[in-house]
């Protein structure tokens, strides 16, 4: 079975095992509704429904919870209507007004049809049973993301050694075997890559070089899946990633791939300077610096600027998405478009103008401090970002009269923000609690809770909660516009960490 693709889904889920193993929902599994594997099935909401027929309503993956208000006479036909649908598993609730025990057809229809029943007890409101799965999810989407970072950073040191160390790493991070096919030839392969491909594979990178976009495509053979991935930027690019082992891959697996692929598409470049293109391109692709000089010397410039670009509105229209369209715009070739967000390094700040060009375009972008460019700072310029976003206009570093940076030496700044946050960082690394990522999108909205909520996609509860986390950590008063102001100063050369909410 083949299966194309227009754009690597990254959606995060948690298996139903994790959901049916927390203690405090006290949720029961009617063991004759599991088969082989049911538990290990992705969930990736828990929706509530008392419709006879949701199923069109649904997307598929979901925790369906009902307390049987107007439960259908057909149960067998509402038990197949769900399972077709893709439902992960059917939460029933128990309560004195309406079912006091699980209905006895309703058991055997979800038997009979093996879609998993869970039974809520009454004390387990279905809001907590919500709740329970959104933390759940949120926890898995900051350990992919993390996920996702170590294998960027390899990938990172290991396109610097071409294509066979880059295909061997990437080979790695995905437990597969992998193929780089130019037009006709495997160019490199690592962990034992069939040669020749097989026949089925040969026919799916066709279909994938007749296509348009952004696309991959999955099909089963030998046993197990097989993906093929266009190099950056478009699918009718002659060369292809191919990729195989026994399982198929999993949403942080497939942005593993789709930087693999681009870093590939990178380095196999014809030239003496594809090497050096490659390891200066590549930092921008993972969202880092290049190391060393090497952006600096491809600019033709000591000192460089980071620039950084986030849908705005309605987003970029089509010709914006181009990467070609932003390195004309920007004049630098180290341009890298990732969904929703795109980065560059450039020799000089661009023109207000040219932003405002982007603005219109859908792109609201921020500019960071001039710097070598092995000096970058990715965290002032997510900073900028965000401060533009809250604004609603590009933001360039050091062209207000208001701006100081120019007084402190980057250094000394550096050594400041790690000095000032470290409680913080500590925090979320033995914790997950986002606290850094919460205070600067708090800050960026004036402390506002809403939108600060809205930003990171949790409760305004969850944002208290963590503000006021910070305080103890930091021994400060938030309310204090003198701390506001250092923080933020702070939190604008703080190196890297965690971007996830």
């Amino acid at each position: 079975m083949t299966q194309i693709t227009d754009s690597l889904s990254t959606e995060v889920n948690v298996p139903l095992r994790d959901v049916v193993g927390n203690r405090e929902l006290a949720l029961d599994v009617v063991p004759e509704t599991l088969r082989p594997g049911a538990l290990d099935a992705p969930v990736r909401w828990a929706h509530v429904s008392e419709l006879q027929d949701p199923a069109p309503y649904l997307l598929g993956g979901e925790l369906i919870l009902t307390a049987g208000v107007d439960l259908p006479e057909q149960i067998d036909r509402y038990v197949r209507g769900l399972r077709d649908a893709g439902v992960t598993a059917l939460g029933f609730g128990l309560t004195p007004t309406v079912h006091e025990t699980l209905p006895e057809p309703l058991r055997r229809a979800c038997a009979r049809r093996g879609l998993p029943l869970l039974v809520v007890p009454s004390r387990t409101p279905f809001l907590a049973v919500n709740r329970a799965v959104s933390v759940a999810l949120t926890e898995a989407g900051q350990r992919e993301q993390r996920r996702i970072t170590a294998a960027r950073e390899t990938l990172t040191r290991a396109a610097g050694g071409g294509l066979g160390e880059l295909t061997s790493a990437l080979a790695a991070a995905l437990r597969s075997w992998v193929a780089l096919v130019g037009a006709g030839d495997v160019l490199a392969s690592a962990h034992d890559a069939p040669t020749p491909l097989p026949t089925a594979v040969r026919e799916l990178m066709a279909t994938v070089r007749a296509g348009s976009g952004i696309r991959s495509a999955t099909t089963e053979a030998d046993g197990g899946f097989v993906v093929v991935q266009p190099v950056y930027p478009q699918a009718t690019a002659s060369h292809l990633v191919v990729v195989g082992r026994p399982r198929r891959l999993d949403g942080a697996e497939r942005a593993i791939l789709a930087v693999g692929a681009a870093l590939l598409g990178l380095v196999g470049r014809a030239g003496s300077d594809a090497a050096e293109l490659g390891a200066a391109a590549t930092g921008l692709l993972l969202g880092r610096v290049a190391p060393g000089d090497a952006a600096g010397s491809l600019l033709g410039s000591e000192v460089v600027r980071l620039v950084a670009g986030a849908a705005h509105r309605r987003g970029p229209d089509e010709v914006a998405r181009r990467p070609d369209w932003l390195r004309a715009r920007l004049d630098t070739p180290l341009v890298s478009v990732l969904p929703g967000r795109f980065v560059a390094i450039a020799g000089s700040a661009p023109p207000l103008a040219v932003l405002e060009d982007l603005r219109a375009h859908g792109w609201l972008a921020a500019v960071g401090s001039p710097a070598p460019a092995g000096r970058l700072s990715e965290g002032e310029v997510d900073l900028l970002l965000a401060r533009a976003q809250s604004l609603g206009r590009p933001v360039v570093a050091g062209d207000s009269p208001l701006d100081f940076d120019a007084l402190v030496a980057p250094d000394a700044s550096r050594g400041f923000a790690s000095k000032a946050l470290e409680p913080l960082v500590a925090l979320d690394h033995a914790g997950d609690r986002s606290l850094v990522l919460t205070l600067r999108t708090w800050l960026a909205h004036h402390g506002a809770w809403e939108p600060t909520a809205a930003e990171l996609g949790v409760h305004r509860n969850s944002v208290r909660h963590r503000i006021a986390q910070v305080e103890r950590a930091l021994g400060v008063d938030l309310a204090d516009p003198e701390v506001r102001m250092r923080l933020w100063f702070a939190l604008r050369w703080l190196s890297p960490v965690t971007h996830s909410p």
